[in-house]
């Protein structure tokens, strides 16, 4: 695996400003989540430094590299938005440039923006950290997510807490008119069935 250093250098030249800020804040959020879930604060840390490493490549080049380097091993449906397919490169990245062998840590990075059906405890930990960064995410949003997490203990309160992103991202791909990827319909309808009953309204 190259050295932190090596992948925090990558990502300074490789991401935008606001881009690289919010990395290290996923980075310091999925650590806190892990701490609080008993999972490896360390791995968590990276994962979350590395989740996002191949968002600001153009939309060609990343879907050159899913057509000719990729191949396999995701959905057609995930291709009918651009705003996926840093997730499905940013695996291939973690491994190809980051040497990071970890399915952990490569699994988080796939699933970070769709999610996916039976997700582990450490894939839900890096995609909320995505979502309630201190960097550049809405504080007010945050704040609200965090509520959710503190009232209800254990993994519950994980999974409440994501149905509530996952609630808020439907919500606003319908008001945009954007495609939803059918994954994300499927991951809302399992933590409905599983934990829907005790979401609060606002």
């Amino acid at each position: 695996m190259k050295t932190t250093d090596y992948i925090l250098n990558w990502l300074s030249e490789n991401l935008s400003e606001k881009r690289y800020k919010h990395s290290l804040g996923a980075a310091l959020c999925a650590q806190k989540l892990a701490k609080i879930y008993n999972q490896d604060e360390n791995k968590a840390y990276l994962a979350g430094l590395v989740h996002d490493c191949a968002k600001n490549q153009d939309d060609f080049k990343l879907m050159e590299i899913i057509k000719n380097e990729i191949k396999t091993g995701f959905l057609n449906s995930e291709l009918k938005n651009p705003k996926t397919y840093h997730a499905i490169v940013g695996a291939y990245f973690v491994k190809e440039i980051f040497e990071i062998n970890d399915n952990e840590i490569i699994n988080a990075v796939r699933n970070h923006t769709i999610g996916s059906i039976n997700m582990t405890l450490f894939d839900k930990i890096i995609f909320l950290a995505d979502k309630i960064e201190p960097n550049t995410r809405d504080e007010k949003y945050s704040k609200k997510i965090w509520k959710i997490i503190e009232k209800n203990k254990g993994v519950i309160g994980l999974d409440l807490a994501i149905l509530k992103c996952f609630t808020e991202t439907i919500k606003s791909l319908v008001k945009r008119k954007l495609y939803i990827c059918p994954t994300t319909i499927d991951v809302y309808n399992e933590l409905i069935e599983k934990v829907g009953d005790l979401l609060e309204e606002d």
